[in-house]
């Protein structure tokens, strides 16, 4: 064999067996799993109770880092330009990668092709909650003094183009009314106008709704969706009062594209097995998460439930006419 191609070949073999030697030897250093949210806001919660798990499990630390700012962009286009080397994640929400892609005339990164999906890990739900001091015990009773002084309601929601305010726009929409949306830049600005009066209604994500509920401070009339939650079943869902899209928020683990797919594999393997954790699955549905995404918390179920929510957030911002800006 002449000697440039036994070259070649044996430089072919050598790549071929780098990036499996690689992921058998990952991690052996510290793992960042980026939130681009603030810290104690829901998808920080749930972060942090996974890289707790995945700390364990893999042998080194996973550690949360919070890079907020400009609508989830901050935080996620810096996964996106990181190096794809195994050691940065993307906790991924659902704004950042299913509704800023028809939002954004101009997006810094393209959740389809700038990364590879790990993993599904939670479902998030959303409450309406109403000034205790209302006389509003139910989603019909909303709707009933909406209709009888129109304009006389004003919702508090984070933005009219983000979870909260699709599921108002869904709730003015399907029931005919014209609730006033009022969006806030944070959730506690939002809950202290809603428990003061200023604002009558609020829909905020479960696990932070959740002890302003216990303390009374703010009465939950309806979970947005199609399914009652176990921290609060007695709350209907808006489903059973209103033709309604199922819109919620979501987390996804991310890897930039280019990260070795037996990282990924790993990564996604060590995921779904903190899921199915029995502290995990009691506590998740006490913070308004649903843990229970069976083959979702793969790459290949994670990457379709991902189109499709692409898919699903575009028809929906389309049928309320929302232009990107």
């Amino acid at each position: 064999m002449p000697k440039l191609t036994w070259l070649l070949l044996s430089a072919a073999v050598a790549l071929a067996a780098a990036t499996p030697a690689q992921a058998q030897s990952w991690p052996q250093r510290p793992v960042a799993l980026v939130v681009p949210q603030a810290a104690g806001n829901s998808p920080d919660i749930l972060a942090r109770v996974l890289a707790d798990k995945l700390s364990r499990s893999l042998g080194q630390q996973v550690y949360v880092e919070n890079r907020t700012g400009a609508a989830n962009i901050v935080g996620t286009q810096s996964v996106a330009r990181a190096t794809p080397d195994g050691y940065t994640f993307l906790f991924a929400t659902s704004a950042s990668l299913s509704t800023n892609p028809h939002t954004f005339k101009k997006l810094s990164y393209d959740p389809e092709k700038d990364f590879a999906p790990v993993a599904l890990v939670a479902r998030s739900h959303h409450v309406l909650l109403v000034d205790p001091k209302l006389p509003i015990h139910s989603l019909a009773d909303l709707i009933a003094q909406e209709k009888a002084k129109p304009g006389s309601l004003s919702l508090a929601v984070d933005s009219e183009r983000n979870i909260s305010g699709l599921i108002g726009q869904t709730i003015n929409r399907r029931a005919g009314i014209g609730m006033v949306l009022v969006p806030y830049a944070s959730a506690a600005n939002s809950i202290q106008d809603a428990i003061a009066g200023r604002v009558q209604a609020t829909i905020q994500s479960a696990s932070v709704a959740e002890p302003f509920i216990k303390e009374g401070s703010l009465r939950p009339i309806a979970v947005a969706g199609t399914r009652r939650l176990k921290s609060i079943p007695n709350v209907p869902a808006i489903a059973e009062s209103l033709p309604s899209a199922d819109i919620g928020g979501w987390f996804m683990v991310m890897a930039p594209t280019g990260t070795p797919p037996e990282i990924v594999q790993t990564l996604s393997q060590k995921i779904g097995e903190a899921l199915q954790q029995p502290d995990v699955r009691e506590r998740a549905p006490t913070l308004g998460f649903d843990v229970d995404v069976g083959p979702l918390a793969t790459p290949a179920g994670a990457s379709a439930f991902l189109n499709k929510e692409i898919a699903t957030m575009g028809a929906l911002i389309k049928e309320f006419g929302i232009e990107p800006q």
